[in-house]
């Protein structure tokens, strides 16, 4: 679990990066960076939540033996 923290820490640090850069240069791309970069980050989050679930849900319903 410790990849996944870093990686978010990551993200966020380059959306900030990519932010604050817009607002010295004004140039939009950066603004867009940072949007693919949010989107993609909350893609790998949801797929990675996803997994966690279903690990919880094999694990209760399959008995211990």
């Amino acid at each position: 679990m410790l990849i996944p923290r870093i990686l978010a820490v990551l993200a966020v640090i380059a959306i900030g990066a990519s932010v604050l850069i817009h607002l010295f240069t004004g140039d939009r791309r950066y603004l867009s960076l940072a949007w693919r970069i949010f989107k993609y980050a909350a893609i790998v989050a949801l797929i990675l939540f996803g997994l966690l679930i279903a690990e919880r849900l094999l694990a209760g319903a399959i008995p211990f033996v």
